[in-house]
């Protein structure tokens, strides 16, 4: 699974779900990626590519500029080295935090990246950011060829306080997020999932959480245990994957149990 942090977020603050995951028998690759995605701004970034977010371009290729990079480095460890030989690259999760769930769900395409099994996003959406020439209150299109798990929580104060760049005041923190699930993926294959926990914001994926990447101000306070929203995540994104890239069988009957078990933690749950 290559996980795509968020906009200054570093790999450690995502260690606690790549070490949950690891337990499960998967090999879980996070990383740094220093890179100038805004003119005169070089931060810690997913690796986004701007140019494939242009509305003359959409569609046509991924937009995580990282992903190629990667893929080649889990090459080299499948070759040699203390990996070689035990990589399942046929079946490569993608997932990913804000800005890095977003390039995620869209690079998520079989036509790119043919290795690519599944993909999920926590607080993340296709709203169009109007700077780059898209009408106010538009919604992209995903690849949607793939299994996709849309994660969210209703106390995103990050995502309802950003909406200024999509030319519209969201109903709700998590509106961008139901409207990505309903409008930017067709369905009709079962093997998407729209999964909101109530009183999460938008670093509840994150731990430990870190004041300087320059958002967190913008958030508002979570009404639940921390711990508790990342252990109900870390169990729907591995019991996901175990659906859909591991074909354990009994992974689907027990990720519906999941939702049912904790439907107070729970703000929706749609499968399409």
């Amino acid at each position: 699974m290559l996980f795509f942090n968020g906009m200054n977020c570093g790999p450690e603050q995502y260690q606690w779900l790549a070490i949950n995951l690891v337990e499960r028998g998967l090999v879980v690759v996070v990383f740094s990626w220093i890179a100038e995605n805004l003119p005169g701004i070089i931060a810690l970034t997913p690796g986004v590519d701007l140019s494939m977010l242009m509305p003359n371009a959409y569609g046509n290729g991924p937009t995580a500029s990282a992903l190629p990079t990667l893929l080649a480095e889990l090459e080299h460890l499948q070759a040699e080295g203390i990996l070689a030989g035990l990589l399942d690259l046929d079946h490569v999760i993608l997932g990913g935090h804000s800005a890095g769930g977003r390039v995620a769900i869209e690079s998520a395409n079989s036509g790119f990246f043919p290795q690519v099994a599944a993909a999920f996003a926590y607080g993340a959406h296709t709203a169009a950011i109007m700077q780059l020439g898209y009408a106010a209150n538009t919604i992209l299109p995903l690849p949607d060829s793939l299994p996709l798990l849309l994660m969210g929580g209703t106390c995103d104060g990050v995502i309802a306080n950003s909406s200024d760049r999509y030319g519209v005041e969201w109903e709700q923190p998590i509106t961008p997020i139901q409207r990505t699930f309903h409008e930017a993926i067709v369905g009709g294959r079962n093997d998407s999932y729209l999964f909101l926990l109530k009183g999460a914001n938008h670093f509840s994926m994150t731990d430990p959480m870190d004041m300087t990447t320059g958002r967190p101000f913008l958030d508002f306070p979570a009404t639940h245990s921390s711990a508790e929203l990342r252990h109900l995540m870390a169990e729907a994104i591995a019991l996901f994957i175990e659906t859909h890239a591991c074909a354990k069988t009994t992974a689907t009957k027990t990720l519906q149990q999941l939702f049912e078990a904790n439907r107070p933690l729970i703000a929706a749950f749609e499968q399409k």
